[in-house]
């Protein structure tokens, strides 16, 4: 008995392992696969590291609404991108929130983000697309277009909208704004998309289509990529619930696919 229970022990052993290295085989291949036909991986960030990685992204440093947003609040943990949300004076403020900004600009494309969205009124939090100027605003002033993928504001947990705005030349103009239902935000993480082309600005929630807006008629240019938590009253909210606090905006992943046939940004 003493000699084989050694020997079951490694086979024991060598089965988790191979078990272990499938998994994660197939955690890769389904992060390269492709969310609609034609299709391929050119960018993304998973967030697995120890830190925000400062090659890929840039932060939000500005003060709108009623927060202060900081690069102190961007956390990366647990193979989760945590945007922090507290209470606490700052520029003005008295609430701090966080956001992220993709260096590099991409046009025609899929861009996809798996987010679970903070609980308690008061946090704006966005996933959109918009041409960044570098001072860690959203001023709009280098913008051809913008596409917000997914907008919520937190005193409602069930709904969150999409639109695409026309910025230059001017006047703005929004276009296909919509507030979509959805399954509770703040519970569970849910995969937004949109797949955006020379003709239509097509939206997604967990890999089902719910939007299409007709862009064939306005300038397109290049966007970075945007996720954000702020302190505000958009969506009708009186006032931050300040109990939860600090809360998070988590990201698991940030993706782009563009056409097979065309190359990498």
């Amino acid at each position: 008995m003493k000699k084989i229970l050694p020997l079951f022990s490694l086979v024991v052993a060598q089965v988790i392992a191979a078990a272990s290295n499938v998994s994660a085989q197939s955690a890769e291949a389904k992060k390269d696969s492709a969310p609609l036909p034609g299709y391929a991986l050119a960018w993304s960030d998973e967030f697995d590291g120890a830190a925000l990685d400062t090659n890929k992204w840039t932060f939000r440093t500005d003060s709108k609404n009623l927060s202060t947003q900081k690069s102190d609040n961007v956390v990366v943990k647990d193979g989760l991108l945590r945007l922090t949300l507290k209470k606490e004076s700052a520029g003005g403020k008295n609430f701090t929130g966080a956001g992220i900004i993709s260096r590099a600009a991409f046009k025609h494309g899929y861009y996809a983000a798996r987010i679970k969205m903070p609980a308690g009124d008061g946090w704006h939090n966005s996933f959109w697309l918009m041409k960044h100027d570098g001072s860690g605003t959203t001023d709009a002033q280098e913008a051809t277009q913008g596409i917000d993928i997914a907008q919520n504001d937190s005193i409602d947990h069930a709904s969150y909208t999409v639109a695409v705005n026309k910025y230059n030349p001017l006047p703005t103009e929004a276009l296909g704004y919509q507030r979509l239902t959805s399954p509770d935000l703040t519970t569970d993480f849910h995969v937004f998309g949109c797949e955006f082309t020379a003709t239509n600005a097509n939206f997604f929630l967990d890999g089902k289509l719910v939007c299409t807006v007709d862009v064939a008629k306005i300038p397109q240019g290049e966007m970075n990529v945007w996720f954000s938590s702020i302190a505000s009253h958009l969506g009708g909210t009186p006032k931050v619930d300040e109990a939860p606090l600090p809360q998070e905006a988590q990201c698991d992943w940030i993706r782009f696919y563009q056409k097979s046939e065309s190359p990498a940004k």
